[in-house]
């Protein structure tokens, strides 16, 4: 008989679980986690639109029409020697109520005296306050809040940013400043500012 050759095992070591094999628990539990997310990323949620909104034309909107002011707005109409509630029935051909929230107060008030003549015109009696129940000035979110749950509003704004939040909005009138006086965009009834 021959003799057994022993040879000698090199880096012979204990065998060991691969720390991303399945079978380890918190590798199955995050898994799972994994697998929910994915679930849920799969259910979109959609909006309930407004009972007032007949295809894309919104029925609320009527004459006396509310108008909600941004604190640009406000400036740029100074800017053009536009008197706003004058200047809103010239472009509407109705009456017009100027809607002013508390943050475009807070704006106007936090720009100091530079604009002091804005934030007179904002305090006439004839524009209406809007009260805000939420924390911080940020009149933008403020204005896209407000009309997400009312849309009875007009919004008056020179802003860009704001003008393409409102757009995704169904059913929301937009106002601007085109030209030296003011213009409004989707608004079915609107006479052409033009």
């Amino acid at each position: 008989m021959g003799k057994a050759k022993k040879t000698r095992k090199f880096g012979e070591v204990k065998r060991m679980i691969n720390p991303k094999d399945m079978r380890l628990k918190q590798n199955q539990a995050k898994a799972k986690t994994e697998e929910e997310q994915k679930q849920q990323s799969l259910i979109k949620h959609v909006d309930r639109e407004s009972s007032s909104m007949f295809f894309r034309y919104n029925t609320a909107l009527g004459p006396p029409y509310h108008v909600i002011v941004d604190t640009n707005f406000i400036n740029f109409a100074l800017q053009n020697k536009l008197d706003l509630v004058r200047a809103m029935m010239d472009c509407l051909y109705a009456k017009c109520i100027p809607c002013i929230t508390d943050c475009v107060m807070a704006e106007l008030e936090k720009l100091g005296p530079k604009y002091r003549i804005a934030l007179r015109t904002a305090r006439d009696p004839r524009f209406e306050r809007l009260p805000c129940s939420h924390k911080g000035t940020y009149a933008d979110d403020c204005i896209v809040q407000r009309i997400i749950q009312h849309r009875c509003y007009i919004v008056a704004t020179c802003d860009k940013d704001l003008k393409r939040r409102i757009r995704k909005v169904a059913g929301v009138p937009l106002m601007s400043i085109v030209s030296h006086k003011f213009s409004i965009e989707r608004l079915p009834d609107a006479p052409s500012g033009k």
